[in-house]
């Protein structure tokens, strides 16, 4: 059953200043099933996060249509977003608002995330490991239809990036969670997603999709995540040629 349609003919960003008007998305069609996750990839600046805000519902200036799921879509920014002056639970309620079992709700969540003693903590001193955890934390507390991670891993260290992709996969396959992650690394995506759409530069549209041939188990298995990488690496790069042999 479908859960979310993406029907983007453009997205344009009016002039600003000497900066003319441009064109930063378009066309980007697809769906994603309920329970499915999906990665978007493409070069830096072909409109990935404009694509994610679209679907968020942030920015409804664009030309098309978007069918999502019921309320509430959790969503994982590229920075973290905390309220520095508030703890890490007050951070989860906030965007919990007034449900009678707040507080069972932000235990378990801060237990997935391997936080479990983190809630009387201030956000200014966490780590920005811990902040991330906390950030998917809170989005995943609100028990969201549709999940968005916009390049959640960034900046991280290699091992603490590699355990924090691990834990996501782990909660994505726990909880059936229908998701749409952004990033610029295939092998991520290849990790955590079962099917990735590949967007061309700026502006950005869809070339294609690749599907990833992996068994739940495998997707922890270096090797068997690098195998998968290297064949569809060199898909994504067929359908990038093919496209740049099209007419303009």
């Amino acid at each position: 059953m479908t859960t979310l349609l993406v029907d983007v003919r453009a997205k344009r960003f009016p002039p600003v200043g000497s900066a003319p008007a441009r064109q930063a998305l378009g066309p980007v069609r697809f769906s994603v099933r309920r329970g499915e996750r999906v990665a978007i990839v493409g070069p830096s600046g072909c409109g990935k996060t404009t694509l994610l805000n679209l679907v968020a519902g942030l920015d409804p200036d664009f030309e098309g249509r978007i069918e999502r799921p019921a309320p509430p879509i959790g969503y994982v920014f590229q920075e973290p977003r905390l309220l520095p002056w508030r703890t890490v639970a007050d951070n989860l309620r906030f965007v919990l608002g007034d449900v009678p079992d707040a507080e069972t709700r932000i235990a378990r969540a801060l237990a997935e995330v391997e936080l479990p003693d983190a809630a009387p903590v201030y956000a200014s001193r966490l780590s920005l490991g811990m902040a991330r955890r906390v950030a998917l934390a809170r989005a995943i507390v609100v028990r969201p239809s549709l999940l968005l991670l916009d390049e959640p891993f960034v900046s991280l260290d290699q091992p603490t990036g590699e355990r924090l992709r691990l834990l996501v996969l782990e909660l994505l396959e726990k909880h059936a969670i229908t998701a749409l992650l952004v990033t610029h690394d295939l092998r991520e995506a290849v990790m955590l997603a079962e099917r990735i759409l590949v967007l061309s530069a700026s502006p950005g549209r869809l070339l294609g999709e690749l599907e990833v041939a992996l068994e739940p188990g495998a997707r922890r298995d270096p090797a068997s995540v690098d195998a998968e990488h290297l064949r569809l690496r060199a898909a994504a790069r067929a359908l990038v040629e093919a496209a740049a042999e099209l007419p303009a």
